[in-house]
């Protein structure tokens, strides 16, 4: 089995751990919390609907008008008004979310914090928040694409402290029960090719291509290899993560830019930096 297909089956598991949860209405009922089970047998109704929808922010308004603890609710309906860019509903509602469930909603709004408001200091907060309360593993991003430790590493890595970012993922990869997802080694190979351990990026970097081969990691093998004097090697990696680029073979993410993303500018500039050093 494959990195990749291993990623996959995890991210599959928590899709359908959150649909399941979600749907479940009989946890409530189990709990003997009548009125919480109530509320979900209403928000179920929502389903059917677009999320940006009247009628699905109706359903879930009912829900919450029989149950106003009712943590689901406020959040599924703050996410349309994140996506949509009311950020002012949206923190009005996830507070709520996480006032009335802190376990199950406190690891969310730290990733949104990280992923759509750069708020890395908030975000780290909320992520050991939930690590101060969680006696296991403390889950994954929405998505499915990050371990949440490694977003709290990306937040130290954005603030300026890389040494700390690399401890926090490194201390994650030596553990076997945790799944390597599909952009963890080309992040910690961009942290060492930032502390100039060009020889750590590249294990990392490769490790990344065998995985999930993207135009980033190209990109920044290209720069160790520059780094380290290598200029045929430059050439091959750079060309190959502008090649890579034009088949759209690299990070996508809908609503956000994921950190170390890397553009066709930058590629092209690089590219073209490395012409003139050969004249």
């Amino acid at each position: 089995m494959t990195k990749l297909t291993k990623y996959i089956i995890v991210w599959v598991i928590a899709l359908c751990q959150t649909i399941s949860s979600a749907q479940n209405c009989n946890v409530f009922l189990y709990q003997k919390d009548t009125l919480q089970y109530e509320a979900c047998l209403i928000a179920e109704d929502a389903y059917q609907y677009y999320q940006y929808s009247r009628e699905y922010q109706e359903i879930l308004d009912k829900a919450i008008e029989k149950c106003p603890h009712f943590s689901y609710a406020y959040l599924n309906k703050s996410t349309a008004y994140l996506k949509s860019g009311d950020f002012i509903t949206w923190k009005y509602l996830i507070d709520k979310a996480v006032e009335y469930n802190f376990r199950e909603n406190i690891g969310y709004r730290g990733w949104c914090k990280f992923m759509f408001f750069r708020d890395y200091q908030g975000a780290i907060d909320d992520i050991e928040s939930l690590e101060a309360v969680s006696k296991g593993n403390i889950g994954y991003s929405a998505g499915g694409h990050y371990h949440l430790k490694v977003a709290k590493a990306l937040c130290y890595k954005q603030l300026g402290d890389v040494d700390k970012a690399i401890s926090i993922m490194e201390q994650y990869m030596l553990d076997s029960a945790n799944q390597i997802s599909v952009f963890d080694h080309l992040h910690l190979g961009v942290m060492y090719l930032e502390t100039e351990a060009y020889d750590k990026a590249i294990t990392q970097l490769n490790l990344q291509s065998v995985q999930n081969d993207l135009a980033e990691n190209q990109y920044y093998l290209a720069l160790c290899h520059k780094k380290m004097g290598n200029d045929s090697l430059f050439s091959e990696h750079i060309t190959k993560a502008k090649e890579m680029y034009l088949r759209n073979q690299k990070m996508v993410f809908h609503y956000t830019e994921p950190i170390d993303r890397v553009y066709l500018e930058e590629i092209n500039q690089a590219l073209i930096g490395n012409e003139k050093a050969d004249k």
